[in-house]
């Protein structure tokens, strides 16, 4: 699964993105079809098909998610950002690797 996986294949370099962080666990990148003005995606080197395969095991690695999230929404939205995650299919997940949206720029319109 992970070699075919499009965001593994973007972690390796296989595929070009334009990088806007990287650290020996996580890589973040902006999102190809972006619906905010800030629109990156951060996602872990590890393949991990969602955030419902996060085991207690995996605890470090999903605060440092959290912070690298943190970090990158607020340099590069200093007035605020959102942070979303699609967890399957019927929730909006289109690539089956775990990835976090930071989304900014803009006003952003409630949820729901």
């Amino acid at each position: 699964m992970a070699g075919s996986c499009l965001f593994c294949r973007i972690v390796a370099g296989e595929l070009s993105s334009r990088r806007v962080y990287e650290d020996d666990r996580v890589v973040a990148f902006e999102d190809i079809q972006p619906v905010a003005p800030v629109h990156v995606l951060l996602v872990p080197r590890r393949h991990l098909a969602s955030l419902a395969d996060l085991t207690p095991e995996d605890g470090d690695l999903a605060g440092h998610l959290l912070l690298v999230a943190a970090r990158l929404g607020g340099e590069l939205c200093p007035d605020g950002y959102r942070l979303l995650v699609n967890t399957g299919e019927e929730a909006g997940q289109t690539v089956g690797h775990l990835h976090l949206h930071v989304l900014g720029g803009r006003r952003l319109g409630a949820l729901g």
